[in-house]
């Protein structure tokens, strides 16, 4: 009975093409729509991990002032970190893996003909290891030009690309204002952060270099933490600040003149932010399908009236009132389906377009294609309901007598 009825279903929509398509064209936008805005909610939400993730793992940065600090990290109202507190983080917080101390200044970048302004980074040679960032070529500084303040520097990707395009860097100078350096090494390209920056455009240059020859002072404006594997970022972070305000005389109950940011909590901000947009988006979405239901109903309903007679033929040659049931049931499941399932090949098609005009990774959220095939023949069942019902409840006399 049940394989009669679907087959009858089918019949009938193929009898009616032009109208069966008109009528699932809501449950086509509306599968659509909510595949493709999840598809691409998805791809900016792990593109924001990946941008998080390239900064660098388990990485605290302790700034001066309470803002967060951007790439000058300068806050004049607050005093600058100093060598000694990098070294009392080293010693006296466990869980530690690496530090770096960081000072930054803009200049322009000269060689032969190119220039280039950039962001110089006055650090050590634990900066690569701090932002899990290794070098593509050549080597990291040594002791001994640490020490010295030697004129020697490491160049990023983009710096690489606009002043010496394929030519070798290592072993060159350049010159970064008045001072002449020699590359020692070029850093492998990360690409853009989550904030927009391109990680590429930047000189390192030795913490010492670029306190005494470029910016005259001894100043480090801020310190990058990387916790060990399987430590906590959080117990890391309140001893970093417990450790600061005790270096930094804060009294207690004064607010702090230094902030401390986990980047696993700014990941999991902007993640949360990016999944709240999709669901909105999903859910705006998601009104199509209660319209191309709406539509299935009156259609539905048209079909009824317009085969009132052939019901009451069934009906009075003894057909069951839930056969008929049954039979208009089916066909707008069928419908509704129908739509589900070229909603969902339109809707990936759609997002694997997007995603890539949008340059971020495609992922594909199996869940909510089956949620969407569900809900589309939901759909169906109740707004195909209330149409069935009232065929199933014609009077047969009644039926036949129907012009």
């Amino acid at each position: 009975m049940f394989a009669n009825a679907i087959v009858l279903a089918l019949r009938e929509i193929r009898r009616n093409v032009l109208r069966s398509t008109l009528t699932i064209l809501g449950i086509v936008i509306g599968v659509g729509a909510v595949i493709t805005m999840v598809t691409i909610g998805e791809g900016a939400t792990a593109q924001v991990q990946a941008d998080i993730q390239k900064l660098g793992s388990n990485l605290l940065q302790v700034f001066r002032g309470q803002g967060f600090g951007g790439p000058g990290g300068a806050r004049s109202s607050s005093p600058p970190f100093s060598m000694a507190d990098v070294e009392a983080i080293k010693n006296e917080i466990n869980g530690v893996r690496a530090v770096a101390p960081s000072a930054n200044t803009s200049a322009q970048a000269i060689y032969g003909n190119a220039n280039w302004s950039t962001m110089v980074t006055g650090t050590d040679d634990q900066y690569i290891s701090v932002r899990d960032w290794p070098l593509a070529t050549g080597r990291n500084f040594s002791d001994s030009e640490l020490r010295a303040g030697a004129a020697v520097c490491i160049i990023g990707a983009t710096v690489q690309r606009e002043l010496f395009g394929q030519e070798d860097p290592i072993g060159v100078s350049m010159r970064l204002r008045n001072l002449s350096c020699q590359i020692v090494g070029t850093l492998s390209a990360k690409g853009q952060s989550g904030f927009g920056q391109d990680q590429d455009d930047l000189v390192l240059v030795p913490l010492r270099t670029l306190q005494r020859r470029m910016v005259g002072n001894a100043d480090v404006n801020s310190i990058m933490v990387s916790a060990r594997e399987g430590v906590s970022t959080e117990k890391v972070q309140a001893d970093l600040e417990r450790l600061m305000r005790e270096r930094r005389k804060i009294r207690p109950g004064a607010d702090d003149d230094f902030n401390v940011r986990d980047l696993k909590e700014i990941s999991s901000a902007m993640t949360a932010t990016t999944r709240v947009l999709t669901t909105l988006l999903a859910a705006v979405a998601a009104v199509s399908l209660l319209v191309g239901g709406v539509g299935i109903m009156n259609i539905m309903l048209v079909s009824v009236t317009e085969r009132t007679r052939e019901i009451g033929t069934r009906l009075a040659v003894g057909a069951m009132a839930r056969d008929v049931l049954l039979q208009f049931l089916i066909e707008a499941v069928t419908l509704a389906a129908f739509g589900g399932i070229i909603g969902i090949a339109l809707g990936l098609a759609a997002g694997a377009v997007a995603t890539n005009a949008f340059n971020v990774p495609f992922v594909l959220n199996v869940g909510i294609v089956v949620l969407s095939f569900a809900f589309s023949a939901a759909v169906g069942i109740v707004f195909g309901y209330f149409p069935a019902r009232r065929a199933a409840q014609l009077d047969p006399i009644e039926a036949l007598r129907h012009e």
